[in-house]
Order: structure tokens, then sequence, then C-alpha cells
């Protein structure tokens, strides 16, 4: 089965090379039709997130934040298969950095730093976008997929432009060892921990919210300088990164308070 499963995204990627932007967002058009007003996916829970979060919002402008996330849905779904085939020159264009002296200062010092991603916006773009345009040596921490066939291709997919992808079960390990030059670890912590015991809760959205604790353990670990990556759609099937200096070190700050500095920043984009 999962080596179906692999012959068959394998074959897709191949087929959306050829599809043109144009076409890509009439599909994304269909599919947003199909998931939110056919099937109905998961809009109890987003509507139920969207209400906690807005509760001073009328039902009307809850349900049309509702729409445009599922329109953005479909469009982020769509653009991730389609940036696995896309080229060098199309991606830079797409997805550009506004200000990589934030970044490249460090690098010139001879600094690591750890830059803190977020799932927003077009993540996936970025993970390919970020090397190009930067002059640290970029690790992207992430979970592997249990396909072992799907997962060796859709890394090398991802890191064809110079991004070292790192298992998040090797992370100690990979903070741990020295490089020839200057790296970036990308650590994207905006996701729920599966050990609760050693998670840090803030509130997020006025709502309580259960916080990955790896950022604040290796930032105080290594007092590597923390950067935020803050992505923001432009306009369809374009993208902007801005650096900001987010804690230049880490060990001076009391222990929870970049997990709350960084949901905080989160929650104002």
């Amino acid at each position: 089965m999962k080596r179906i499963t692999y012959y068959i995204t394998v074959s897709l990627i191949s087929l959306f090379r050829f599809i043109p932007f144009r076409a890509l967002y009439l599909l994304s058009d269909f599919a947003y039709f199909l998931i939110f007003h056919l099937v109905g996916y998961r809009k109890k829970v987003v509507f139920s997130n969207l209400q906690n979060s807005f509760p001073e919002k009328s039902s009307e402008e809850i349900t049309l934040i509702a729409k445009k996330f599922y329109k953005h849905l479909t469009d982020i779904i769509l653009e991730a298969i389609k940036g696995l085939s896309m080229s060098k020159e199309e991606l830079i264009k797409r997805y550009k950095i506004l200000n990589p002296e934030v970044a490249d200062q460090y690098y010139d010092k001879g600094t690591n730093v750890i830059s803190l991603a977020c799932h927003y916006a077009n993540w996936e773009w970025g993970v390919m976008a970020i090397h190009l345009q930067l002059k640290h040596q970029q690790l992207g921490l992430y979970k592997p997929l249990t396909n072992k066939y799907l997962e060796e291709y859709i890394l090398k997919k991802r890191g064809r432009f110079g991004i070292k992808l790192i298992s998040i079960y090797e992370t100690r390990k990979k903070f741990a060892e020295t490089y020839q030059e200057p790296v970036s670890y990308i650590m994207a912590a905006d996701q729920n921990p599966s050990n609760i015991q050693k998670a840090i809760w803030v509130k997020f959205l006025n709502q309580d919210t259960a916080c990955l604790h790896g950022v604040e353990f290796y930032a105080h670990a290594t007092n590597y300088p923390l950067l935020y990556f803050d992505m923001q759609r432009v306009k369809r099937g374009y993208y902007t990164l801005k650096i900001l200096d987010f804690e230049p070190k880490p060990q001076t700050v009391p222990q929870g308070e970049i997990t709350q500095k960084y949901m905080a920043q989160l929650e104002k984009i």
C-alpha cells in the first residue's frame, strides 16, 4: 500500500509541473467548493475555534473568515504540490525575503542562529526558498513520514536547493555537532506537543494552548540568537518573508518567556 501511495504521489507531482498557475487556482476554487460546501471538512472545529478566538464578531463575520480560510487552505495544498517541481527562478520570484541582512549579519560574525517559523502563509515554499536567499546553511527540523518511500522522495524534492532537512528525533544530536560554516536551525514550534507534561502553556487567541518546549530548551542551552520568520501572503501565489531580530541573547530571558513572546508574535501576525 505504501508503494502504491508513493507512485500516485510521484505521478501527481509530475503532472503538476505542467499545470500553469491560472489553471492551478481554478482547481483550487473547485476544491474549496467541495470541502466547504459539500463535504464540510472539519467545519465544526473551524467555526468553534473562530468563535472562541473572536467572541466579539457576528456569525456573518465568522462565516466570512471561515470561507477565506478554506480558500487559502486549498490554495496552500495545491501550491505545495506545485512547489515540488518549481524552478529556482520561479520560486525566488514568488517568495521574496525582504531583509536578508538581519540574518546575514550573524553569518558574517560566524554565529549560528535559531530561526523561528510557523505553519502560516506558505511554509512549504519557504522551506525551499530560504536557503536560496540567506547566507547561513539552513537546517530544517521536520517530523518523519511513516511512508519511507514517500519520505525519501519528498526530502529530495524539498532539499534540492540546498536546505538540509533533519528529523526531529535527531535534534539533540544536530545541536551538539560543529559545522564548517554558520548554520540556522529552523524550528516551527506552533503545533500541539505529543508530551503534554513538558508543554509550555500560553493563552493564544483567547484559548489555553499547549506549546512545544524545544525552542525554549535549545535557545537557553545554546544562547544562539533567535530570529523570527514573519511570512505574509501578498496575493495569490506570491509571498514575502520579513526577518525579525527576535532575541539576541536568549539566556538573559526567564524560562517560558521566549515561548510566550513567540506565540504572541504569531497571534499578532
